[in-house]
C-alpha cells in the first residue's frame, strides 16, 4: 500500500522555561503570568507586539519572574522604592546559569595507561 500526502499544516507551541514543571494544571495556570501586567509569559507585556527574545522574561533572587520590560518599567517609578512589586524585598536580578554539555575531550579518560 502506497500513501501520498497532499497537504501539510503543522502546528508548533513554545513557552518559556521559568524553572518549573512542563505538566501544568488549572491552578498552576495563575503562575504561569507576569505579576505586574497579568499577561502569560508565552505572551508579551504591553509594550511589545510579538512575544518571544525581544520581550524577555526576568528573574530576581527573590524567585519571582515578570516581562523585564514591565519590571523596568515598575522600578521606573518613585512609589517602586527598588523594591520586587510582589513581595517589597530590593530587587537584585539573579543570574540565569544554563547548563552547557561536557565536551568528549573534557572527559577524564578511562583507559589503562
Amino acid at each position: 500500500m502506497k500513501i501520498t500526502i497532499r497537504h501539510w499544516h503543522a502546528i508548533a507551541q513554545w513557552r518559556w522555561d521559568i524553572g518549573g514543571t512542563s505538566d501544568h494544571d488549572d491552578a498552576d495556570a495563575e503562575d504561569d503570568v507576569c505579576g505586574i501586567c497579568r499577561v502569560p509569559y508565552e505572551g508579551c507585556c504591553p509594550a511589545c507586539k510579538m512575544p518571544g527574545d525581544d520581550c524577555p522574561l526576568i528573574w530576581g533572587e527573590c524567585s519571582h519572574v515578570f516581562h523585564m520590560h514591565c519590571l523596568l518599567k515598575w522600578l521606573g517609578t518613585a512609589a517602586s522604592k527598588q523594591q520586587c512589586p510582589m513581595d517589597r524585598r530590593p530587587w537584585v536580578t539573579a543570574e540565569r546559569k544554563i547548563a552547557q554539555p561536557v565536551a568528549p575531550a573534557a572527559l577524564p579518560s578511562t583507559a589503562p595507561s
